[in-house]
């Protein structure tokens, strides 16, 4: 069901307020959104006339709700979740503002599972699952800390920072290199082989609110920082090679595409801006006043992302 069709944007209906959201970014379960609320998880299936010509523009279809504790403020896949194998296994973790992470597991049927990992003592603002292996999680927390997490719940590492964690990304291509975003405007690089950073990037002394790693090209790393986002080439300097004006109220996430390293996606505070900037050329694909209420994501292979609003997500075709 898609509601309010309009051009290349598209609004799925849900039960509540969404306060994050996020494609599966694995090729085999590349169809499968989840998003969170105040007391649940949500899992759908999303379709596009890009990747179906049967599809007239997208179809979403609700799959399966899990119960949720408390607010739900970030969610990661894991590269285990399958569709394509039986028994399917759709694995992903949580945030909550309990200052506690939730790992499910489901075959969608009758078995679901959840384990509780309890160590943060304040706020996390992001966890991100390993994402090749999917043996480990990574959260980042308001308590100056990263942790890093086994299946098992037990912790692998823990990283003190010199500020509250605001974003963790993996390297796509090598899976024992982490990325810490800390909210004075420094962002880390961390080896988890000796556990030691390895080299940092300066935004300047900023407020920065959410780092991401190319995940099409880990020499590029993006941030929202005040007003503005900043890219890097981490094999040039610890300076940021450009910058933008983005929204002038402040901007609140970046994200990069999966499948373009000069695609990329911003939020505004207070909540009610999405652009999407091509560094190729330079352009604003969308620039969209809509009530952003929680998350920020791009669909595994198309141009695609998607934010979360109030009892809907917004969804925008773009350009690769």
């Amino acid at each position: 069901m898609v509601e309010n069709a309009k051009g290349n944007s598209f609004d799925f209906p849900c039960k509540d307020v969404v306060t994050c959201v996020e494609f599966c970014p694995f090729e085999a379960a590349s169809q499968l959104i989840a998003f969170g609320g105040q007391l649940r998880v949500s899992i759908g299936s999303c379709r596009f006339q890009e990747e179906d010509k049967s599809v007239a523009g997208s179809d979403y279809q609700h799959l399966r709700d899990f119960h949720h504790d408390t607010q739900v403020v970030a969610i990661s896949w894991s590269p285990e979740t399958s569709l394509e194998i039986l028994p399917r296994c759709v694995r992903f973790c949580t945030a909550g503002v309990d200052h506690k992470i939730r790992l499910f597991t489901s075959d969608m049927k009758e078995q679901d599972v959840m384990e509780l990992m309890d160590g943060h003592v304040d706020y996390i603002n992001a966890l991100a699952f390993e994402p090749t292996e999917g043996q480990l999680i990574a959260s980042v927390s308001d308590d100056h800390t990263c942790r890093v997490w086994g299946l098992d719940g037990v912790q692998k590492a823990c990283f003190s920072l010199k500020a509250a964690g605001m974003s963790a990304c993996w390297n796509s291509q090598d899976p024992m290199k982490l990325m810490v975003a800390e909210k004075r405007g420094t962002i880390r690089f961390y080896d988890l082989l000796n556990q030691q950073p390895i080299m940092s990037l300066d935004a300047g002394h900023v407020m920065l609110k959410s780092a991401d790693w190319c995940p099409s090209d880990p020499t590029r790393v993006g941030a929202a920082v005040e007003g503005e986002w900043m890219v890097w080439d981490i094999t040039r300097s610890s300076r940021a090679e450009d910058s933008q004006q983005a929204h002038t109220e402040g901007t609140q996430q970046f994200r990069w595409s999966r499948i373009s390293e000069n695609l990329f996606a911003t939020t505004g505070r207070p909540g009610n801006q999405v652009k999407v900037f091509h560094m190729g050329h330079h352009q604003v694909p969308v620039s969209s006043e809509v009530p952003v209420l929680g998350g920020l994501t791009w669909h595994a292979f198309l141009p695609i992302c998607a934010v979360g609003g109030d009892r809907k997500i917004h969804v925008w075709i773009t350009e690769a």
